[in-house]
């Protein structure tokens, strides 16, 4: 097969159906800019889990006076210093425990003031009216249920707080946005394989005198194809770059510079260009065996070879 012909009928096709395959080339970048923008987000999600779930701790929050006249778990008063010895020797015991910290009202006021100083509630608050506090880290977060169960409805016991199912919200939220993404994605590339399709068999039907010709000349079936599938190919393939350009260019300013989010949220650990370089291969490589396969199989229903 002379590569000359080929690329000269590639270059033909193209140039015929110049509309549909700017359609085609737009409706693969987005699509593949969605899939890798999904499997970013999935792999920042994996990663904000590793980095979050290690960090959170369950909070025993103890009784007050203020609770005593108004909380129904605190009807018996306020926390005594017996009952606080109690729940201390008490999860120091738990094997579940790896540590106890004692936050004081004093302590929990410095705190408050620190991050919400500037709201109206934080001027009329005394330290009296906090709560005391024991942070527990536990060696594993999945296990925050033992201590629930332990202490919650004991005496000075106000209530027991997990911090993982704080986080287990914004990971929920986080996976339907995914799962939204990628139904985006799916719908554009259905769009994207009907227009191949399309683009296929109207180049097809162009040339249908020519590859008449060749038919009777004798060329072969995969002669007669490989213009159509190439041209379907390369359509893709800049689709596919253009993916590419988006994704780094979003990571890029989104991230790094421009939004810069990895300043302005510094609690939050990123994925790094090594997570957005591995993805380039794999959209790139879809971007042009997913036009070709479908090329190939439209050819075979629409051009009789």
């Amino acid at each position: 097969m002379r590569a000359q012909f080929v690329l000269s009928e590639i270059g033909v096709g193209l140039r015929r159906n110049l509309t549909m395959t700017f359609a085609v080339i737009v409706s693969v970048a987005l699509s593949l800019a969605l899939f890798g923008g999904s499997l970013l987000m999935s792999d920042q999600v994996g990663a904000m889990k590793g980095y979050w779930y290690d960090k959170v701790n369950v909070s025993i929050f103890l009784c007050n006076k203020s609770d005593a006249e108004s909380d129904p778990n605190c009807a018996k008063g306020a926390v005594t210093e017996d009952q606080k010895k109690d729940i201390l020797s008490d999860l120091k015991k738990m094997s579940v425990v790896q540590t106890v910290v004692h936050e004081s009202q004093d302590e929990a006021y410095k705190h408050y003031k620190e991050q919400f100083g500037d709201s109206p509630l934080a001027a009329s608050l005394t330290p009296d009216q906090m709560q005391e506090s024991y942070r527990i880290k536990l060696k594993d977060p999945e296990k925050y249920q033992v201590i629930a169960t332990a202490f919650n409805g004991r005496d000075g016991v106000q209530s027991v707080q997990d911090q993982k199912g704080i986080l287990d919200n914004l990971f929920t939220m986080l996976n339907l946005m995914n799962r939204a993404a990628l139904g985006v994605m799916a719908l554009m590339l259905i769009v994207a394989l009907l227009l191949i399709v399309n683009t296929v068999r109207v180049s097809a039907f162009s040339r249908r005198r020519e590859t008449g010709i060749m038919r009777l000349v004798g060329a072969s079936g995969f002669y007669i194809q490989a213009p159509f599938i190439m041209e379907a190919a390369v359509a893709g393939a800049i689709g596919g770059a253009l993916a590419c350009v988006f994704l780094v260019v979003g990571r890029y300013f989104t991230i790094d510079h421009g939004m810069a989010l990895s300043t302005k949220l510094n609690l939050i650990n990123f994925v790094g260009w090594d997570a957005v370089l591995t993805k380039l291969p794999l959209i790139l490589a879809a971007s042009v065996l997913m036009p070709a396969l479908a090329a190939f199989f439209a050819l075979r229903k629409y051009l009789k070879v």
